[in-house]
């Protein structure tokens, strides 16, 4: 499809390719809505198998922050960075560097925090070219434990409208990814009496999460077939699809990866099977809740409040699924579709 007509599909209203020779830096940087405010996204470094890819991935990741956003109750719309990784190692600082030299020149419309390949220290890097970035070591600084509170709450939530009670205790949740998010989350879980079985690609993370959790390890091919209460993806998006779908044995899942939907009609597939999924961009907005403490100068009691209520807007986006006879993803989006139109207004 040509691109602006992929960007009239999407709705985005800015997507800019952005290239520094000299840091060995590529990258797009996905502008999809500022009508609620500035357009907030993490940047996101990784290798991907083509340009084409990455693009895709910017679009999608952009257009879930800003229902994220909007769900959140933030005064901001929703963008995405994607730094392409090339086949060597790059130079940290140069690359990041030039990286918050691009989001100055959009002069506020961009704000970037951590995403999947960069830490606290990259967003450091980037404060030194520009203020616009979120999740500084001498802020909130990392947001995963944060994000893994969100989706701890939204997952009490689905225990409730799947089983009547909010309690996790007894029920068995298989987590797909130990590293930052899975392995808080994780941890809340083991306080709240869940049984864990745990899969990551890299065993040190598994075994770091298992040796404090009691959690049993499995392989990551196996994660997604175990039989288990919920399962929970927390590592990359698109895990969710024609193979794997077939072959889940939870009736819940609720996670904190982004886009777990290999595509949208997915979502159907799993209603049709009864299974109760929970979209990423609701349960997972406890990290972006965290930088409104650094951006819009939130108590730490209201971010705690803000983290919260994800248990009952999934509750409020289940309730509009049911309603309307719709999937949950539908009705989320609906609802976050209401509340920018009503912030255009």
């Amino acid at each position: 499809m040509p691109i602006f007509d992929t960007l009239a599909a999407t709705e985005h209203e800015q997507v800019l390719f952005c290239h520094d020779p000299a840091a060995g830096y590529r990258a797009i940087l996905a502008i999809h809505s500022t009508t609620l405010g500035p357009a907030i996204g993490g940047t996101r470094l990784w290798r991907y198998p083509t340009e084409d890819a990455a693009l895709v991935d910017a679009l999608r990741l952009s257009a879930g922050m800003t229902y994220k956003n909007a769900l959140a109750g933030l005064p901001a719309g929703g963008g995405k960075a994607v730094i392409l990784l090339g086949d060597t190692p790059p130079d940290r600082d140069q690359l990041f560097r030039a990286h918050g030299r691009f989001i100055e020149r959009l002069g506020g419309r961009f704000v970037t925090g951590e995403d999947v390949g960069t830490t606290p220290e990259d967003m450091a890097r980037i404060h030194l070219e520009t203020a616009h970035v979120k999740g500084l070591v001498q802020g909130m600084g990392d947001p995963s434990p944060w994000t893994a509170r969100g989706v701890f709450h939204a997952m009490r939530a689905a225990a409730r409208s799947r089983w009547g009670t909010d309690a996790l205790a007894g029920r068995k949740v298989a987590i797909q990814g130990s590293g930052n998010v899975g392995g808080h989350l994780a941890r809340l879980l083991t306080e709240a009496g869940a049984q864990l079985v745990i899969a990551d690609v890299d065993a040190a993370h598994a075994e770091r999460v298992a040796r404090a959790t009691g959690a049993t390890i499995v392989s990551p091919d196996a994660i997604l077939r175990t039989e288990a209460d919920v399962l929970a993806p927390c590592a990359l998006g698109g895990v969710l699809d024609d193979q794997s779908i077939p072959e889940i044995r939870a009736e819940i899942i609720v996670g904190g990866a982004n886009n777990q939907l290999l595509a949208p009609r997915h979502a159907g597939a799993l209603a049709a099977r009864g299974i109760l999924f929970i979209p990423d961009y609701v349960a997972s907005a406890g990290g972006v809740l965290s930088g409104a403490v650094d951006l819009f100068g939130w108590p730490r009691s209201e971010l705690e409040r803000k983290i919260e209520g994800i248990h009952d807007t999934v509750l409020r986006v289940l309730e509009i699924a049911k309603a309307e006879g719709m999937s949950p993803s539908d009705a989320a989006e609906r609802l976050a579709r209401r509340r920018i139109e009503e912030g255009r207004r």
